[in-house]
């Protein structure tokens, strides 16, 4: 499920929608409709995603999108079905893409549509401290606790049982039940996605949302990225300590103990059972295994494999760097 809550304004012809990005395609002049961007697993016939790494070739090779915007050496890696649109920068004309087909996605302005909690339908079903503000579609199940000067800005759903601390600010994002959410956090903010220019940065439209599964915690002051063109996603019955940030598109499994300060870069994955010292650090496009313990400090910059423990920078395994700094 991609974010249910930004309006899609597709479809587009796909010649009149590249021609908005100064790009001339040619398709025998039929008329061809796009009508929707998303990535490479998630995509399906009549869409249209990016592909830019051979990092990802094996999901290439099975997507179901019908075009793909990519470069020449990776045309060839694309599943038949689906037909390449050669560009000469894929992460660039993507996000143009997607700012088109969701323009309200760029920007994070504070919701002006916010009422006191008093003035809604909820103050009958929730506790709640002083100060707290609730935007448009937004849905909050049984027994809910809300703390002091918190916000659940538009487009949030709150399961049963749920308690939200104070001073927490929450927009597109899915909560699902028996999730306790500390003081001080931040859930659903766009990422840090752009691509630098001389002229101007370019803004990647964070179309996805943060989906946090039952029974788990967020630590104080901790910040959960939504996804770009996927979903963020905290699994079930996974803890997180005080001030750790997980970035856009990140996957985390069940039952996972992530200790403070630690920062996932964009887009990785985690399995399940995985325990994280604090201040570790996780490169982007990762996957990390399930059964995994990572000491804390140490440098995440290549894939883990199931059941492993790891430790130092860069992370390698436990038994190499007891021996290598005896």
């Amino acid at each position: 499920m991609i974010n249910p809550f930004f309006k899609n304004y597709g479809p587009f012809d796909i010649k009149k929608l590249f021609k908005l990005v100064n790009i001339d395609i040619n398709y025998d002049n039929k008329n061809i409709d796009v009508t929707d961007i998303k990535d490479l697993q998630a995509s399906n016939v009549n869409d249209i995603t990016f592909f830019h790494s051979k990092k990802y070739e094996n999901l290439a090779s099975k997507t179901k999108a019908s075009y793909c915007i990519t470069t020449k050496n990776l045309s060839h890696l694309l599943s038949k079905n689906c037909t390449a649109i050669i560009v000469d920068n894929v992460l660039i004309v993507t996000a143009e893409i997607t700012q088109i087909f969701y323009p309200e996605a760029v920007t994070d302005d504070f919701d002006e549509d916010v009422k006191n909690m008093s003035e809604t339908t909820f103050n009958k079903k929730v506790k709640f401290g002083k100060n707290i503000l609730i935007g448009k579609n937004v849905q909050i199940g049984q027994n809910c606790l809300i703390g002091h000067n918190s916000i659940i800005e538009s487009n949030v759903i709150i399961g049963n049982n749920c308690s939200i601390g104070s001073n927490v600010i929450i927009r597109n994002s899915i909560i699902k039940n028996n999730v306790s959410i500390l003081d001080g956090c931040v859930i659903g903010k766009k990422g840090f996605g752009f691509f630098p220019n001389n002229i101007k940065n370019i803004r990647y439209p964070h179309i996805g949302i943060v989906i946090i599964e039952d029974n788990s915690e967020i630590g104080c002051g901790s910040t959960i990225d939504r996804g770009s063109l996927s979903n963020t996603i905290i699994g079930k019955n996974t803890y997180l300590d005080n001030q750790v940030h997980i970035a856009h598109n990140n996957k985390i499994g069940n039952n996972c103990i992530i200790a403070g300060q630690v920062g996932f870069a964009g887009s990785s994955t985690l399995g399940n059972n995985v325990m994280i010292g604090g201040q570790a650090g996780i490169s982007g496009h990762l996957k990390i295994g399930n059964n995994i313990q990572i000491a804390g400090g140490s440098g995440v910059i290549k894939n883990i494999p199931d059941n492993s423990k790891v430790m130092g920078y860069p992370a390698k395994s436990l038994k190499n760097f007891i021996k290598e700094n005896r």
